[in-house]
């Protein structure tokens, strides 16, 4: 489990692709553990090889399918977090870092020190985005501060700090990110859902 508090932005320093999947190798500040789990822009990774100076990690054709990782270059800096430890603190929300799908970035305004980005409400995910409501955008816990149900976007605050470090100090307009709805917001669809399913069949 993470908690969508990026730990620090890593660049990536190798990309190998295969009939089964990439293989990335990221530089980064922590060599993690053989097996330990990584949020990698919000997908959680399996830590293969690692030394002081950063890991790789393999990602299969399904994250590929779901993500926009398969689009990653050398030198694209990747948000990084690496699970939450029992004992530790909780800061953001809980994010499983099982990207749901993508979407993209439709416009971002400076007001002030502060940033507001707006994105696109994926296709099929409407019922999961609502206002103070939070979502996982490559990796990063935030809070829906407007939903505008007309043109089908959002909107999330963003500041100074976050945005230094994690990668959207890189984005603009029309970039994609990795979308994972809340998961408490599943849940919640799911229980109510199937009572009112069994409601309605009485």
């Amino acid at each position: 489990m993470f908690t969508g508090i990026v730990e620090e932005t890593g660049h990536i320093e190798g990309v190998e692709r295969g009939d089964g999947g990439t293989r990335l190798r990221i530089g980064a500040s922590f060599a993690p553990e053989r097996g330990a789990s990584v949020a990698v822009n919000g997908a959680c990774l399996t830590a293969e090889e690692a030394d002081e100076d950063g890991f790789e990690v393999f990602v299969a054709k399904e994250t590929l399918r779901k993500t926009w990782l398969g689009g990653l270059a050398e030198g694209d800096a990747v948000n990084l977090e690496r699970a939450m430890p029992a004992d530790g603190r909780f800061d953001g929300h809980i994010v499983q870092g099982h990207v749901d799908t993508t979407t993209r970035v439709a416009e971002i305004r400076q007001i002030g020190d502060d940033w507001e980005y707006v994105f696109e409400v994926p296709d099929g995910y409407a019922r999961y985005v609502v206002e103070k409501g939070s979502v996982t955008l490559d990796g990063v816990s935030l809070t829906v501060a407007e939903l505008d149900k007309d043109t089908g976007e959002f909107t999330v605050a963003v500041i100074p700090e976050t945005r230094r470090v994690t990668n959207f100090s890189d984005k603009e307009a029309g970039d994609p990110v990795n979308f994972e709805a809340d998961i408490v917001a599943k849940y919640v669809e799911s229980t109510v859902g199937g009572a009112l399913d069994g409601f309605g069949g009485q």
